[in-house]
């Protein structure tokens, strides 16, 4: 890892209490996820202000303890390594990421890892997934992504190895997810800071001394 991508680590996922904390602090790949239009930043909002309630079930359970194989098996393969730090993008930092995996080659260029496990089928990735990665390519400055994902049935992993296929950045894709994360941030400032009252609204301030010549001052 390269010391300027370094010093954008915000929190590790091995900390958890401190992951979780920085998460809540700015708008991840999972809140992106969900932002299929400016309809679905209502939706977004209340989830991340109130939580969705949801705190893992087998099928995250059995994600969790394949992950490492899987991410082993990247590593192996496609000498991308695990990660799982943290970061913040360059420029809005409250844009945050932790991608599963990264890799910087000799020029400088960040190439990155996303894990899945699925008791589906799939014929392509699926587009809240696709979302996941282009807004961790934004964030990161990477230029395209592996998605590796097993397949399982019953718990029981189908085949002898992960599949994976390539995602390219893709600026369009990516502005979009800045300019509905962008009406987010407002939105969750909006209701965040609606009804506070400023220090100067809650304490009354001493009148101001009277100016009798300052309006005509004004108007010359």
């Amino acid at each position: 890892m390269t010391p300027e991508l370094a010093a954008r680590i915000v929190a590790d996922s091995r900390d958890r209490v401190a992951w979780v904390r920085a998460r809540s602090r700015g708008i991840t790949a999972t809140d992106v996820a969900s932002l299929t239009s400016e309809r679905a930043i209502t939706r977004a909002a209340d989830a991340k202000l109130m939580g969705s309630g949801f705190s893992g079930n087998a099928y995250t359970a059995h994600g969790r303890a394949r992950e490492p194989e899987i991410a082993a098996w990247v590593a192996a393969t496609h000498g991308i390594q695990p990660s799982s730090a943290l970061f913040h993008a360059v420029v809005e930092k409250r844009h945050l990421a932790t991608p599963d995996g990264i890799a910087v080659d000799s020029g400088g260029r960040v190439t990155l890892c996303e894990i899945k496990t699925t008791n589906k089928s799939w014929r392509s990735i699926p587009r809240s997934y696709l979302r996941q990665v282009w807004w961790q390519q934004h964030v990161l400055g990477a230029e395209r992504t592996l998605v590796a994902w097993e397949q399982h049935d019953a718990f029981v992993p189908v085949g002898d190895e992960p599949r994976c296929a390539w995602v390219d950045r893709d600026e369009a894709e990516i502005a979009k997810l800045v300019k509905l994360a962008t009406a987010l941030i407002d939105e969750l400032y909006h209701r965040t800071t609606k009804g506070r009252m400023t220090t100067e609204e809650r304490m009354p301030q001493p009148a101001a001394p009277r100016q009798p010549f300052r309006a005509l001052a004004l108007a010359d």
